[in-house]
């Protein structure tokens, strides 16, 4: 995989070429998805601005209605996102972009108890949570045996449950923007998501005959 390959501006080359193919759900997802995508191009040293622009990509790529009368959450409706998307990936894309930020910006995010939940649990008094660190670690065991496995699924739902701490700090006003102390988790958040959306955007336009469910807010 090459820096040019999944720059905006190929993808949305790939994009333009393909979408006539679209079915409109996809396309709208698409469509959106890459306009945050670029975005997050131009917020160069701005890790706050880029990891946000980078979330709500992803959410454009993944986000659905979620059912009163189901069990759906959130975090459930990403998981299924991930579990599609490595269905398409017969090449191990997602896998070779992980192992290749594996020892850097991954390994970091996971170390980094401030975008554990049950860390924070634990910190604002809510019961049940005092075995954190022992949760903490078995996560990490976890995750570094799935990675040893190759069970990318595992490795992606761990990961982006970081990440989606991270996002909910940022977004509901539990961080300060450039703030010195949160500085490590933004940088290597952005950095994840920057090297991993464009992988998912590639591989959902190589698959349009993929049934995708209609986005929020549709245009009509």
């Amino acid at each position: 995989m090459t820096p040019d390959q999944y720059s905006h501006n190929s993808l949305k080359t790939k994009q333009r070429a393909l979408r006539d193919q679209f079915h409109t759900n996809l396309g709208l997802r698409v469509h959106r998805s890459l306009s945050w995508l670029q975005r997050s191009e131009y917020a160069k040293g701005d890790h706050d601005s880029a990891f946000l622009f980078l979330w709500i990509s992803f959410n454009a790529a993944y986000s659905q209605e979620i059912p009163k009368f189901n069990d759906y959450t959130e975090r459930g409706i990403f998981i299924e996102f991930l579990d599609k998307i490595l269905s398409l990936d017969s090449s191990g894309l997602i896998y070779g972009a992980i192992w290749q930020k594996f020892s850097g910006p991954i390994r970091l995010i996971m170390d980094n108890q401030f975008v554990y939940q049950a860390f924070w649990q634990h910190h604002n008094g809510v019961e049940g949570y005092e075995d954190w660190e022992h949760r903490f670690q078995r996560s990490k065991n976890r995750f570094n045996e799935a990675i040893v496995k190759k069970d990318t699924l595992t490795v992606l739902s761990t990961l982006f449950d970081r990440l989606y701490v991270l996002r909910n700090q940022l977004v509901h006003g539990g961080a300060t923007w450039n703030s010195k102390i949160n500085r490590s988790q933004v940088k290597d958040g952005a950095e994840i998501l920057a090297t991993l959306m464009p992988i998912f955007l590639d591989l959902m336009m190589d698959h349009p005959e993929i049934d995708w469910p209609l986005p929020h807010y549709p245009v009509v």
